[in-house]
């Protein structure tokens, strides 16, 4: 089993016997990622939390039905998700996850595996004076991150913050693995340019 797995199978168990810390720390650990899951389905703040509100009470009332089939992250935001397109479904809303685009200027810039062939300029040299000002480029970054488009910052969200499975996210957002590399090479190029903008 591995550590994700048994750690994931601790939270069950704390849930189910209903210990009130392994709720608190279940939910330190992925509101503020749900809300900008739902936010980038819903494009309503307020309507996102109320879905991340729902999905809590859904994973409480359910969590004898977890199955391990997936990680308990993923099941949660697969609950989010639907219930985010629900929402959406109700309110006669569409907002596509997917994405036909095919416009592979940013593929340069990364290598097979999603990483960075070159580092963005900031970190190439830290000095106290660029660490001191790491705050202003968490914050700068965070704004990028909430301005993405609704499909790369959930994209984003799942798999560079939850660290969820390339399958998993998949599976939660209804898109295409080719479309969901897409999508998540756009944020991070958005958002290296981002922190290339104030790192100059």
């Amino acid at each position: 089993m591995t550590a994700q797995a048994e750690n994931d199978a601790e939270i069950v168990r704390g849930l189910t016997a209903g210990e009130r810390g392994a709720f608190e720390s279940l939910y330190r650990r992925h509101n503020v990622s749900m809300v900008r899951v739902a936010s980038a389905i819903l494009r309503n703040r307020a309507s996102a939390e109320e879905v991340a509100h729902e999905t809590w009470i859904a994973v409480l009332r359910n969590i004898e039905g977890f199955e391990a089939r997936s990680s308990l992250a993923g099941w949660i935001f697969t609950i989010l998700s639907n219930k985010a397109k629900t929402r959406v479904k109700r309110d006669g809303r569409v907002v596509s996850l997917d994405t036909a685009a095919n416009d592979d200027d940013f593929a340069d810039a990364f290598d097979g595996r999603g990483r960075w062939k070159d580092k963005p300029d900031l970190w190439d040299e830290m000095t106290p004076e660029r660490v001191v000002a790491g705050r202003q480029i968490l914050d700068h970054v965070s704004t990028a991150i909430e301005e993405l488009p609704p499909a790369q910052r959930a994209v984003l969200v799942l798999r560079a913050q939850q660290e969820l499975e390339s399958q998993e996210v998949c599976e939660i957002l209804e898109i295409t693995e080719g479309n969901m590399r897409i999508l998540l090479h756009r944020a991070r190029r958005t958002l290296r340019q981002a922190i290339n903008e104030v790192a100059s």
